[in-house]
This record gives C-alpha cells, structure tokens and sequence, in this order.
C-alpha cells in the first residue's frame, strides 16, 4: 500500500511525459549534443562552426539557401540567420538565442563540460542550461514546422548569435547595426533565460520575462611605487583595494520595485507561505518595508530582483613573492535595474569605495579600459502583450496543469538589450523547467534534466504554433 500511495503522488507531482513524436525527439538529442560538442568559448571556441553546422540542419531539412544567412565580423564570430515564410498577415516575429558559452575549465568538472554527458536522468555538458538547450529547441521546432508543411501568419526570423556572455562581437549588436533588415520585427521572443521553476519535480510557476538589466563592468585599481618586501609601508595596493571592495560588499543598492517586479512578487506572495510571502507583500508596500526587504535579500534570487548588484569577480595584484605590490586591480560586475545608466553606477561605485587612491574605470565589450564611460539607452520595460501572456497560459495548462504564469524581471541580462532598445519590444520565454536550487548557469557540472529538456521541446512548439497562428 505503502509503495503505491507514494506511485500515485509522483503521479501526480509530476505531469504525464511530453507527446513528442520520435523522429523530432531524436533530432532534437542529435541537434543539442552536436552543438555542446562545439566549443564555443570566447578564448578558444568558434562560434562560426556552430551557425555553420545549424546552417546545414537546415539545408538539410529543405530551406532555401536564400532564407539562410552565416555572417559575422570576423572569421570566428559568424552568426546565423534563418527564415521560415509566413502568410504576410501579420509583421514579422525575431526568435534570438545565443551560441555561445562561457569559459568550463576541464579540471573543475566531474566530467568533460565539452561532451555531452547523458547520465542518472540529465544531460550534463557546458551550455546545457545556457543556452544549448533552447538553441536545439528552436532549431529542431522550426525543422519540424517545415516537414509539416505548416504556414504560420507571420514570417518567423531565428538568429543565433555570438558573444552574448562577453567578447568583441556581440552577434545581435552587429546584426543590428549592420544588417537591420534581417532582423526587423513586431516584437521578439528570446529563450535565454529559465522561466519554468519546479521544486522537488512538481512545477511552482511559469514566468514570462518582461524586463532585464543592464550588463556592465568596471575595474577598481590601486597603484604605488612598490619596494622591498622587508619593508612594509602604510600604502599597500592589495590591502586599499580590499578595503574598498569590502565596503562595496557592505553596502546594497536601494530597494526598487517596478511594474513588472510589483506583478511577479503579487503572484508569489500565494504560492509561498509564511514568513516569505509576508515578507514578499510588505516589500510592495509604499515605501517599502525595509526589514522585510532585507530578509527577501537573503535569498540570491529575491536579492537579484530587487537591487541593482555589482559583485567583484576577478581579483589580481602583486607581481613578486618579494617584493611589495605596485598594482592591484578587480573587476567589478553590475547588473543595473532598468531605467538607470551605465554612469549613473560608474558615480555610485566612486562614492561606495570612498577613496581617493582607487580608480573606477569602465571596462568595454572588448575589454580595454576607458576613463570614459558610454552613454546606454535607459529604457523602461515595454508593456507585456497580451497575445504573448494568452499563449503562455494556453500551452501552460496544457503541460503543466494548474501552474501560475506570471510575468518576471530577468535577474541578469541578455541580449534582449539591444532588440528592445532597437525599439522591438523582447520577452524571455523558455520552457525547460529547472528545480529552483539546481540553477547551474555558469557554474560547474552545468546539467539540465532530460525529461525537462524533452518537455520544453514540447513546450516550444506548442507556444510557437498558438502564438503565432497559421495552418498546415
């Protein structure tokens, strides 16, 4: 009895298994295993041979060469541009998601994070979470598209791009600026984020990400003459850069609760209970409560919605074990809330540190550090459109009945940026579900669950097809 009571909760915990037929299963598998067999890291990868071998699925699947476009700046940083023909009755949709990953180290990981890895229900490999999984997904969706024949009422663009995790060659950046045309759109959908969260495999809500920050780096530097180690003086570049990367850990940006984060903590204040979903409603307040603000701050995930962050990530200094430090530097990561700019921080992250000794400059795509630092559209977050938020919904009691949608706030930032400030409003909806503490974007042994993977392929195609109407 024992044995089935427990049969019948994972029933009902966890929705029946995706209806995928089998030959878009496995060429889903194949297409995602291909591409997280490619490195593509910024130091050593090629993120040209990845649009090259997605280029070719598509050839391969009957395309026109003239609807498939591999370009890019530069010999390693081609992206790829593929369009499905619609009716023409309504304007264009832009499906972005980055090829791109960042740098995996061989020796931190349990396993090789350049093969893909299927192993105790998860494929493991770099890229898997972000963003492989929903590259794999798009293509294979639109693949499936063509061999049915099917129509949709408005043309479908899909670009694959490069360097959205850093690097000189922003894919949708260059596109934008170069080839306009290519790109141009109503509104578009990236999938470069996790908006389906599961705690112990049962589904908890469906976001749809209607606002995102702005990426930017900074560098913190202290110099001196240096010396003999043997004799130590007050200055000492390491510790003074200590000392004002510790006051910046100390010190938080200010609570701000926009639209979109007013809309996301009124939906989870019903699904958590108790302390939580107190604390989540006395945040709403005007003003809002401080205290239970800090005690939303606690968690990583809350602390990210609510505040502009900027979090040292690099560290170097000293140049001999004896001899005293000429230079310490850090780099400074900021992820700045909506409607603020890049100087606005740059002046904030001056008056934090305090100290005379310690430059702030701003650090550029490519890495070089500039005294000056860039103007950047500061924008609000468009209105969240509701054939986006009807679809989402549809498809969300179809797959995982009696789930909450609601619409987010990205707690980083994507690619997004330059697609809504190009005046075409972007939302991030993806549908692979993944538990709310096994987050493994950029982080070691990154793994998605299979059975996720294969249901967010359902996911897509479903949403796809009823966002976008159309007949086979």
């Amino acid at each position: 009895m024992k044995t089935l009571l427990l049969l019948l909760a994972a029933l009902i915990a966890v929705p029946a298994t995706a209806q995928i037929d089998e030959p878009t299963k496995q060429l889903a598998h194949d297409i995602f295993k291909q591409l997280i067999e490619i490195n593509t890291t910024d130091s050593v990868g090629n993120v040209t041979t990845a649009s090259q071998a997605m280029a070719q699925r598509f050839r391969d699947a009957g395309f026109p060469e003239s609807d498939i476009q591999v370009l890019g700046p530069n010999d390693r940083k081609k992206n790829l541009v593929v369009r499905v023909h619609g009716s023409g009755k309504k304007k264009p949709l832009l499906l972005i998601g980055h090829l791109d990953v960042v740098e995996a180290r061989r020796e931190d990981w349990t396993t090789d994070p350049f093969q893909f890895v299927e192993k105790d229900g998860y494929f493991y490999g770099r890229g898997t979470q972000d963003m492989k999984d929903g590259d794999a997904i798009l293509v294979a969706t639109l693949i499936r598209f063509k061999q049915e024949g099917f129509i949709p009422d408005r043309d479908l663009i899909l670009a694959l791009t490069a360097d959205e995790e850093g690097g000189q060659s922003n894919g949708v950046n260059w596109l934008l600026k170069n080839h306009r045309d290519l790109l141009d759109a109503e509104f578009v959908i990236n999938t470069d984020d996790i908006n389906v969260w599961t705690q112990n495999r049962k589904p908890l809500a469906v976001e749809i990400t209607a606002g995102e920050k702005i990426y930017s780096d900074f560098q913190l530097s202290v110099t001196d003459a240096g010396g003999h180690s043997s004799l130590p003086h007050a200055k000492n570049p390491i510790y003074e850069l200590s000392q004002a990367l510790l006051r910046l850990q100390q010190h938080p940006f200010p609570v701000e609760i926009s639209d979109v984060t007013r809309a996301y903590y009124e939906e989870m204040s019903k699904i958590e209970t108790g302390q939580r979903s107190t604390d989540m409603n006395a945040t709403l307040k005007t003003p809002p409560d401080q205290a239970a603000a800090a005690r939303l701050s606690q968690d990583v995930n809350d602390n990210a919605i609510l505040h502009t962050t900027c979090v040292t990530t690099k560290v170097t200094g000293g140049h001999a074990n004896n001899a005293l430090p000429q230079r310490a530097e850090a780099i400074v990561n900021c992820r700045i809330l909506p409607g603020h700019s890049k100087q606005e921080i740059h002046d904030a992250l001056v008056r934090i540190v305090n100290d005379p000794a310690v430059a702030v400059r701003y650090v550029t795509d490519s890495f070089k550090v500039s005294e000056t630092v860039p103007g950047n559209p500061v924008f609000t977050p468009y209105p969240l459109r509701a054939d986006v938020m009807s679809a989402v919904q549809k498809v969300t009691k179809e797959v995982w009945p009696g789930t909450p949608v609601f619409p987010s706030m990205a707690r980083g930032a994507s690619d997004g940026i330059y697609t809504s400030a190009a005046g075409m409003p972007t939302y991030i909806v993806a549908g692979v579900a993944i538990d709310r503490y096994d987050d493994r974007e950029h982080g070691r042994d990154e793994r998605v669950p299979i059975e996720s993977f294969y249901r967010g392929l359902d996911f897509n195609y479903r949403f796809l097809k009823t966002l976008v109407g159309g007949a086979n």
